[in-house]
């Protein structure tokens, strides 16, 4: 079983941290935009069982992913199941038709400008991802893959990193769970 891996932290500016990473060899793709439509379960609540399934949009592309409950407190380490959606933004319309014929709604949709860079820290792959997320703010996500043999040292490896980026103060939190908040509390 594959886990990703993950900590996000939110920033103020994300200047100083990118030329630290160009620094170490990190070279960040141009934004992408991506649209992600979470859905909630007819029978089950995925804010009590901490999953997630959503519906993701980037250019003509589209994915669905599903993401299992966080395994621990300090990361947002889980399991991830995501597969490329056929047709492109027709394959993801159809999904969604298919998702709402069975009983699932949309929940919201989470709309990001997103800047990724791959590095390698202790010899491992990482994925840093900048995200400049609609009503939300300004975050970044570092982020590996690990098996479940090899998950203690992916998250220590990670949090390795992420202290020598200076990052603290961890978000566990989703995108999806800090926009509901908002909204929330704007009520």
């Amino acid at each position: 079983m594959s886990y990703e891996v993950e900590r996000k932290y939110r920033l103020a500016d994300a200047s100083q941290l990118m030329e630290r990473l160009r620094a170490w060899g990190a070279e960040f793709g141009p934004p992408q935009t991506q649209a992600d439509t979470y859905y909630a379960h007819p029978a089950r609540d995925f804010a009590e069982t901490d999953e997630a399934l959503r519906i993701r949009r980037i250019g003509d592309e589209a994915f669905v992913t599903y993401k299992g409950p966080k395994i621990d407190a300090e990361s947002k380490t889980r399991v991830e199941i995501e597969l490329p959606l056929s047709g492109g933004l027709q394959g993801a319309d159809d999904h969604a038709r298919l998702f709402e014929a069975l009983g699932f709604r949309p929940v919201a949709t989470v709309t990001k400008r997103r800047r990724k860079a791959g590095l390698s820290w202790q010899g491992r792959e990482f994925e840093i991802a900048l995200d400049e997320v609609e009503s939300v703010g300004l975050f970044v996500e570092i982020e590996t893959s690990a098996d479940e043999a090899d998950l203690e040292a992916a998250k220590a490896s990670l949090a390795s990193l992420a202290d020598k980026l200076s990052l603290r103060d961890g978000e566990r939190r989703s995108y999806l769970e800090l926009l509901l908040a908002l909204r929330a509390k704007a009520r």
